[in-house]
């Protein structure tokens, strides 16, 4: 591994890339309307087909 040029970058790259999509998941969640959460929350138990 030492032997490979600019390898500290990596572990850094790949940090923001989880950070990135952490962040943009939550603020996905925080805008999301409470109708589409009210519905995501009723997937598993609802047996009627979608309309």
């Amino acid at each position: 591994m030492s032997s490979i040029t600019d390898i500290e970058i990596f572990p850094l790259i790949s940090f923001l890339i989880f950070f990135s999509v952490f962040v943009g998941f939550i603020i996905y969640v925080i805008t999301m309307r409470k109708s589409t959460a009210e519905e995501c929350a009723n997937i598993p138990i609802n047996d009627e087909p979608n309309q």
